[in-house]
């Protein structure tokens, strides 16, 4: 996912959790002070002495670039330090205020999938000023993904794209989209496993922790300053469980709760996905609902797609997705009108007026005309390779899902009947994982309330189509120190793209001296979409 919106490469089917050093600096800052009544936290595990720090060569990424690029060579299997390396590409944009500069934030901006080379520097103006100032703000396509060692299962580009062409756009309507959903998937596992099938078991998300402690002794920060948000979350909360003495400040924004994830139960056949676990599909229901509910209290100069009240706009919706189902308009099928409206609903400003806009043309009958997207950053390689398989290898090997690809029809209807046409959308999310080849051969399952050297800020939004707020919920609870802050707004994430200046001044607090929000605080957006 884009930070967080989900990359372009993925936007047409549904989108799988969806759609980021030369010198050695010490961290010269204010220190933090210690969580009030917290047990003792352990101190930082001793790195192995087997185990190299790799060295990372900072050049401009591109000549005149602002950022900095680097590679870093990490064993594939941290357990066999001295077998194969894989390459990790990572981005630097130093401190705008080095006078001021604390340290090193690293940003994961979510996923699986999302390349942290490119999605960072899309989205570094969204950072608080106050972070830009006094952090290096470092981001890194993690192993598997983009600019970094990548899954591909194909030879070319032409034959990828052939590929993708195959599945139906969104999710499958009927047994015969179904049968084509099913096969594909199940022949991208058989060619992925054929390509790298050792990359494939080592792609897990505590190996992705274990590259990130080392990208942090690589610029010398004696503790981690990070910043995840959406899968970055369990990442985020998998390193702290793994490295809790080096934790300095961790900020998980639109949280995966950690027992959703691994399921919480014994491995074996899990009994629904991992995405309807979290409670992807009510949350996209009750965020639509709120954009139709907002939408339709607007003039229609404010919202295209308004109806004149909350009532009229949600029937206005219905009608046009049956309409959909009997007479597609183009390309716009039912399906991936559903998958639109739902990664539409991402980024409030300018992605609500925009998806209004497309509604409204459809419902009149145009097919919309493509949207129009920002212009690349100022890296080496702003447009990597990410094909489904990259966020599959991650997702599929790490968190257990149904392997029996017939259980996802009925898991269709039983959602579509708590959530709508949203529940379809999420469920199909999952089924590439029912043929998925590969397991983590160094998975982490937990526990997750291991005491860290400080406590971790929770972030949850109230209206978010991906990540429910009970979500941040069950993270803040997991976490053995952790104070959960409220965005009581709209979108996925609360830092990138949908602006709230109270979360805004809260992160920046606790990054720069440690201040934690009072218990129980409810930040609110800047600005009420369509007011």
């Amino acid at each position: 996912m884009s930070a967080p919106e989900p990359p372009a490469g993925r936007r047409r089917r549904a989108a799988i959790l969806t759609a980021a050093l030369a010198c050695s600096v010490l961290l010269t800052g204010p220190g933090l002070a210690p969580a009030h009544n917290a047990p003792p936290a352990p101190a930082p595990p001793s790195p192995s002495p087997s185990v190299t720090v790799p060295r990372l060569d900072w050049s401009p990424c591109r000549p005149g670039s602002p950022w900095d690029c680097a590679t870093a060579k990490v064993p594939l299997d941290h357990a066999a330090p001295a077998g194969r390396t894989i390459d990790l590409a990572v981005v630097r944009r130093e401190a705008t205020g080095p006078g001021r500069r604390i340290g090193t934030l690293f940003v994961n901006p979510g996923g699986p999938g999302g390349p942290g080379t490119v999605q960072v520097p899309q989205n570094y103006d969204a950072f608080p000023k106050e972070l830009r100032e006094r952090f290096d703000i470092v981001s890194w396509d993690p192993r598997g993904i983009g600019n970094s060692t990548a899954v591909n299962c194909f030879d070319t580009t032409a034959e990828a794209r052939t590929w993708a062409a195959r599945p139906p756009g969104g999710f499958p309507v009927g047994a015969q989209e179904r049968k084509v959903w099913i096969d594909a998937y199940e022949d991208l596992g058989r060619r992925c496993e054929k390509r790298d099938p050792d990359l494939l078991r080592h792609v897990s998300t505590a190996d992705t922790a274990r590259d990130l402690d080392l990208l942090r002794r690589s610029v010398g920060d004696p503790q981690l300053n990070y910043l995840g948000v959406s899968y970055g979350t369990i990442l985020g909360a998998t390193y702290a469980n793994l490295f809790p003495g080096s934790v300095r400040a961790m900020v998980l924004d639109s949280n995966i709760a950690p027992r959703a994830w691994t399921d919480g139960a014994p491995r074996g056949e899990p009994r629904t996905t991992t995405l309807l676990r979290m409670g992807s599909d009510r949350t996209a229901a009750a965020t639509l609902d709120r954009f139709l509910a907002l939408c339709g209290s607007a003039p229609a100069a404010r919202c295209a797609f308004s109806a004149g009240s909350p009532e009229a706009t949600r029937d206005k919706f219905d009608r046009l997705m049956q309409r959909l189902r009997e007479r597609p308009i183009g390309p716009w099928t039912y399906a991936r009108t559903v998958a639109d409206t739902v990664n539409g609903l991402y980024i409030v400003d300018p992605g609500w007026a925009a998806l209004a806009r497309r509604l409204q043309e459809l419902s009149q009958g145009r097919a919309p005309e493509p949207p129009v997207y920002p212009p690349p950053p100022p890296v080496a390689q702003p447009n990597p390779y990410l094909g489904d398989e990259q966020a599959a290898a991650v997702w599929c090997a790490d968190s257990p899902n149904p392997r029996d690809p017939a259980a996802y029809h009925a898991l269709e209807e039983e959602s579509a009947r708590r959530a709508g046409d949203a529940g379809r959308f999420w469920t199909w999310a999952a089924e590439p994982c029912a043929t998925w080849p590969a397991r983590s051969a160094a998975g982490y399952d937990g526990p997750w309330n291991t005491p860290t050297a400080r406590p971790v800020l929770v972030i949850g939004t109230r209206y978010d189509p991906s990540t429910p707020y009970t979500g941040a919920q069950a993270m803040a609870g997991e976490l053995a120190d952790a104070r959960l802050l409220t965005n009581d707004g709209y979108g996925h994430t609360a830092l990138f793209n949908n602006g709230s200046s109270c979360i805004s001044a809260y992160e920046s607090s606790y990054f720069v001296d440690g201040t934690l929000p009072p218990s129980g605080t409810v930040c609110r957006p800047d600005k009420v979409p369509f007011s």
